[in-house]
C-alpha cells in the first residue's frame, strides 16, 4: 500500500479580530497539539506556516499565524489546509490509522466482496462519515464510521469492512407507535 507523504492537520475556518489572528478547524486528538508542529504547510509543501495557539473557544482554536499582523492578512488564509510531512508524525498505535490512509482503499461488504473504493472521510458535525463511491454505479454514498456499519479497518492489508448494504429504519409519517398492542 502507497502511504500519503502528508497529513491534513487542520483548516484556517476564518478571521478573528483585527490583529490577524485566525480560528482554525483542526483535526488533531487535542486541537492545540497543532501548535507542537513547526513544520506546517500548504498542501503542495510549499508556502510554511508557523502557528502559534492564542486559546480555545466555542467556535473553535484561535492561532496567530507568524508574519500575519493585521485582519487582511488573515482573511486571505481564509480556507488555507495546514499539512505536515507524514513523518513527523510517527506511526499510529494499533487499531488506530489516519484518515489520509484510507483513501482509496476497496470497501468490502461483510462477505469480502468489494462494493466500492473510500473515497473521504468527512465529518459534518454530527460524527466522522466514509464516503464511498460504488464500484457499479459511480455514485457516491455515505456510511456512518462507527464500529456498527464500519467493523474492520485493516490498513496493512489494504481494506475497510462496511456492513453493506446500509438498512436504516425509517418512520413514515403517520406510522407513529400508539403504545396499542
Amino acid at each position: 500500500m502507497v502511504r500519503a507523504s502528508r497529513v491534513l492537520l487542520g483548516r484556517i475556518a476564518s478571521a478573528h479580530g483585527i490583529r490577524g489572528d485566525v480560528v482554525v478547524k483542526t483535526y488533531t486528538g487535542d486541537p492545540e497539539d497543532i501548535g507542537r508542529y513547526d513544520a506546517l504547510t500548504d498542501e503542495n509543501g510549499g508556502r510554511p506556516l508557523k502557528i502559534s495557539v492564542r486559546r480555545m473557544t466555542p467556535k473553535g482554536l484561535i492561532a496567530h499565524i507568524a508574519g500575519v499582523d493585521d485582519r487582511n492578512g488573515a482573511e486571505a488564509l481564509r480556507g488555507a489546509e495546514l499539512w505536515v510531512e507524514r513523518d513527523l508524525l510517527g506511526e499510529p498505535e494499533e487499531g488506530e490509522f489516519y484518515y489520509v490512509d484510507l483513501i482509496g482503499l476497496p470497501a468490502r461488504d461483510l462477505s469480502g466482496e468489494v462494493f466500492g473504493e473510500i473515497v473521504s472521510v468527512d465529518n459534518y458535525g454530527a460524527g466522522d462519515l466514509l464516503e464511498i463511491k460504488l464500484a457499479e454505479s459511480g455514485k457516491s454514498e455515505l456510511v456512518p464510521f462507527t464500529q456498527a456499519y464500519v467493523p474492520d479497518v485493516d490498513t496493512e492489508a489494504g481494506y475497510v469492512s462496511v456492513a453493506w448494504p446500509i438498512e436504516y429504519e425509517i418512520a413514515q409519517p403517520g406510522e407513529e407507535d400508539d403504545g396499542e398492542t
